[in-house]
């Protein structure tokens, strides 16, 4: 089971790259910093949010988990 911590720090390293992508992608249709970078934060504020829900409604699921052994060496 992942901790809180663990999901959240998951989910800020996945969407570093992603928001820089994003802001890529803006600056290139747009051809403005400024609205890039705006672009950019909503994107990754918000995906970030949908990724810590995500990951936090899958650790609930049993699909694809072992069962703890009944004791540890």
């Amino acid at each position: 089971m992942e901790t809180h911590a663990r999901s959240i720090a998951k989910a800020v390293s996945y969407r570093f790259l992603g928001s820089a992508v994003t802001f890529a992608v803006a600056f290139v249709i747009t051809r403005k910093v400024d609205l890039a970078v705006g672009i950019g934060v909503v994107d990754t504020v918000m995906k970030i949010g949908a990724f810590y829900i995500h990951e936090r409604l899958w650790n609930h699921l049993p699909f694809g988990k072992q069962p703890p052994s009944d004791y540890q060496i």
